[in-house]
C-alpha cells in the first residue's frame, strides 16, 4: 500500500475518532493519531518530531500519546510525553504495542489502531484518571502528511 488516502477508510477513520473520544473520558491523558505515507528517518525520531509539530508538548500534565504510522515501511510509533514516561515503567507501552503489531500483521490497520487506543486509554487512566474540569487539550482528529 503506497497512497496514504487508501490506508483507511472513511468509516474506518470516524470509528478511530469514536475510539480517541471514547478512551479520553476516562483520562486526562491525550491520544493522536498521525498517518503519513512514509517516512525517510528512523521512525522513532520523525515521531519526536511529529509530536513537537502537533504541539502535543503542551498539555498541562505532560501527558499525550502520539501513535504514528508510516504506511509505506509498515512500521508504528507510540510516543508518549514526560509526564507519562516519569510515572509509568519501562514496559507500559509494550502490551499496547503488541497488540496494534499482531492487527498490522494481518492487515487490519484500523482494527489494531481502533484496540491500541482502547488499551492506551485505559492504561492511561491509571495514572492520569479524568477528573471533574479536565479539558479535551488535543484534537482528536487523525492527522496526516
Amino acid at each position: 500500500m503506497s497512497v496514504i488516502e487508501n490506508f483507511l477508510t472513511a468509516s474506518e477513520e470516524e470509528a478511530i475518532v469514536a475510539a480517541i473520544r471514547k478512551a479520553e473520558k476516562n483520562t486526562s491523558g491525550e491520544i493522536r493519531v498521525h498517518i503519513e505515507k512514509n517516512c525517510d528517518t528512523d521512525a522513532l525520531e520523525h515521531a519526536m518530531e511529529v509530536f513537537h509539530y502537533l504541539k502535543m508538548d503542551n498539555t498541562k500534565a505532560q501527558n499525550g500519546v502520539l501513535i504514528y504510522v508510516a504506511v509505506d515501511q509498515r512500521t508504528f510509533v507510540i510516543y508518549g510525553d514526560k509526564g507519562i514516561n516519569e510515572a509509568v515503567g519501562e514496559d507500559f507501552w509494550n502490551s499496547t504495542r503488541d497488540v496494534i503489531a499482531n492487527h498490522f500483521r494481518e492487515g487490519e490497520f484500523a482494527l489494531g489502531l481502533i484496540e491500541g487506543i482502547e488499551l492506551a486509554g485505559k492504561e492511561l487512566s491509571h495514572y492520569f484518571p479524568w477528573i471533574h474540569g479536565d479539558t479535551n487539550e488535543l484534537d482528536n482528529s487523525i492527522s496526516k502528511g
